[in-house]
């Protein structure tokens, strides 16, 4: 018991995932600057944020809404993050555990952040957070069955193997599954499911600013827009290491490859950043049509190439 509350509390749980995401979050912040010419944020800006809202700002209920799920949204949403990192992670680390690392059941996991967005939003009372949980939902069953077929192309290239450790160990025995002409078709698709779960440009339209003023967020101030913040930053670690996981060899804990470990990840934020910096915001219907037919053609794509071989 006291080893697993360690894992989900402190490592590679709640502290270690919180706080790498938080510098993952200053490193996003900081290369949106330098595109945009200025300067950027200080390192430590993320935990300013986060502890000023977490200990200074108050927390105003919605006149309108249910209390007890509009705060409790966000703590479940936190607790999905968490869960789902320390499955992620610990096969990354090397750690066998009695857990499985089943695949499927970190993919329910990593969408509990944004039904707990959507459940917030409809408990707030506010129809502009109604609109932002209305496209969230949209969204969701747009990219999430995308997500599905990456997860299915790497359990076909894995030989039906569903154990996240035993796919990173197949990896590394032999190469990454990005090597391949249908890795790298599921690591295109994969990358604009994760753009899409972090709700980033050009799929931020669930809290667009300048049309509905945050919306799904719109009524959350203080600790509990602190929560918020605190899940985006876990899922902004644990998204691209398990994309990572999956097709691009997972991490070797072992002298130079540290080094590499900690690239990769950057590697892909990066990408991330670079997307959301050069694209401008889609309408809903752009991005249901955008997964439903272009992200799924090339994932179907990839699927066919495996059966052959490539």
């Amino acid at each position: 018991m006291a080893v697993h509350l360690f894992y989900f509390f402190i490592f590679p749980g709640l502290l270690f995932v919180a706080i790498t995401g938080a510098f993952l979050s200053w490193f996003d912040r900081k290369i949106t600057a330098r595109v945009q010419f200025r300067k950027g944020p200080p390192l430590l800006q993320p935990f300013y944020d986060f502890f000023k809202l977490l200990l200074v700002k108050e927390t105003i209920l919605p006149k309108h809404g249910s209390p007890m799920m509009f705060l409790m949204a966000p703590v479940f949403g936190v607790i999905g993050a968490v869960l789902a990192g320390v499955f992620i992670l610990l096969p990354l680390f090397n750690v066998t555990t009695g857990f499985k690392g089943d695949l499927l059941v970190i993919f329910y996991l990593l969408t509990i952040p944004s039904f707990s967005y959507i459940t917030g939003a409809l408990a707030s009372g506010n129809p502009l957070a109604a609109v932002g949980g209305s496209r969230e939902m949209k969204l969701i069953l747009s990219y999430e069955l995308t997500f599905l077929l990456v997860i299915a192309g790497i359990i076909t290239k894995a030989g039906q193997q569903f154990d996240l450790y035993t796919i990173i160990q197949a990896q590394q025995a032999n190469s990454p599954f990005i090597s391949s002409i249908s890795g790298v078709l599921l690591f295109i698709a994969g990358i604009f499911c994760i753009q899409a779960k972090l709700a980033l440009v050009p799929f931020d339209m669930p809290e667009a600013e300048t049309e509905i003023t945050e919306g799904i967020f719109i009524e959350y101030s203080g600790p509990a827009y602190g929560l918020i913040k605190l899940t985006k930053y876990i899922m902004l670690f644990i998204l691209p290491a398990f994309l990572i996981a999956i097709l691009m060899n997972g991490f070797r804990l072992s002298g130079i490859n540290i080094l590499w470990a900690v690239l990769k990840v950057l590697l892909v934020v990066l990408i991330l950043t670079l997307i959301r910096n050069t694209n401008p915001r889609l309408k809903i219907k752009q991005a249901i049509s955008f997964f439903m037919i272009w992200m799924n053609l090339i994932a179907v794509v990839a699927l066919v190439l495996i059966a052959f071989g490539y």
